[in-house]
């Protein structure tokens, strides 16, 4: 069928009844749109196994969903890494103490609940700084003693809704050496980063003291993919590359010493920052960053009307820029210059 259904008028109408009668106010409209979505795949004649899929998706993530809701104000950090790791492997050894400093500032550390790294990363952050969102694979261990057994954790069929959860609600990651899968996380991070699909975050490639893992890796990048003109220059430099644990935990908290969020409103980007930056600051950064603005300047102001309507984080000073759409994936350089800025707090 080239064209999809369209769900009859009245069809919509007793959606909407259903919905009242079910006491379901806040977000209507899209939970409506969540059953039209359900009803035009019946009536598109979508086979089996399509449905079964779209079904259990959902699923998945109404699931997962509650799992974060207790947790939706707290830093989060995922950390992806081999089931295979061995505890004798000092990548083990680098994973927990990663995870124990995170939860000793404050971080809840999110996992994929399985062994190795997995296990690692929830040991060292301790069950309840953990958070685990496991995969069901018929030669697999289940999930870790750490979080298998705990409410704190949920199980996946699909991979991709398990990689949404893990990526979707973190605000920093750490990458330890592993194989297709690990690899797999670090490259689909890089991807929303640069296409600017996702918020900029940091980003930690954590090696075994001495390693030369993601040094590999830089070279593989520098001397094939930056060559051959498939990436631009300055696309790799969002990480970090480091067998410090202290430089690791440092970047994923200190990219938030000043920065707090950021927020469209229609074509203006809005970055809220914990400090107001100065008349000289603020001059420095539109001389540095005019390059990715399409007109205007950087300007400082308080909440915008829209965010003030929604009390969006209205407290926090602001900085409003018109950003070049195609610039989006070098947002990450001007949130580090804020972060820089003598005005910010103490790290």
């Amino acid at each position: 069928m080239s064209e999809s259904t369209v769900v009859p008028p009245e069809v919509t109408d007793d959606v909407r009844r259903i919905l009242a009668d079910a006491g379901i106010s806040d977000n209507a409209d899209l939970v409506a749109r969540i059953l039209t979505t359900g009803i035009g795949l019946g009536m598109d004649g979508a086979d089996r196994l399509d449905l079964k899929i779209a079904s259990s998706a959902l699923t998945e993530m109404r699931a997962a969903f509650r799992l974060f809701a207790p947790y939706d104000d707290a830093p989060k950090a995922t950390i992806f890494g081999s089931a295979r790791t061995r505890p004798e492997d000092a990548l083990y050894r680098q994973a927990s103490e990663v995870a124990a400093a995170l939860a000793v500032r404050g971080w809840l550390v999110v996992t994929g609940a399985g062994p190795g790294i997995m296990q690692a990363a929830a040991e060292g952050a301790g069950p309840h700084h953990s958070l685990g969102v496991s995969i069901r694979l018929p030669f697999e261990e289940k999930p870790n003693a750490v979080l298998g057994e705990s409410a704190r954790n949920v199980a996946m069929k699909y991979f991709f809704t398990r990689k949404l959860m893990l990526v979707k609600e973190s605000r920093g990651f750490v990458c330890v050496p592993g194989g297709f899968g690990t690899l797999d996380e670090m490259f689909e991070l890089l991807t929303l980063q640069q296409t600017g699909k996702a918020d900029p975050v940091p980003i930690v490639l954590l090696d075994a003291p001495g390693g030369g893992f993601w040094a590999g890796l830089r070279r593989f990048v520098d001397e094939h993919l930056l060559t051959s003109g498939v990436i631009s220059p300055g696309d790799f430099d969002r990480v970090l590359i480091t067998d410090s644990v202290t430089e690791a935990v440092d970047e994923l908290t200190g990219f938030y010493r000043n920065y707090d969020s950021l927020r469209w409103v229609g074509k203006r980007l809005v970055l809220r920052l914990k400090a107001e930056p100065t008349d000289a600051e603020l001059a420095a950064l539109n001389r540095q960053f005019r390059a990715l603005l399409t007109d205007g300047g950087i300007e400082r102001r308080g909440a915008l009307t829209v965010e003030r309507e929604d009390d969006d984080r209205v407290d926090l000073p602001r900085l409003v820029l018109r950003l070049n759409q195609f610039r989006v994936g070098e947002l990450y350089r001007l949130i580090r210059a804020v972060n820089a800025l003598e005005s910010a707090p103490a790290g």
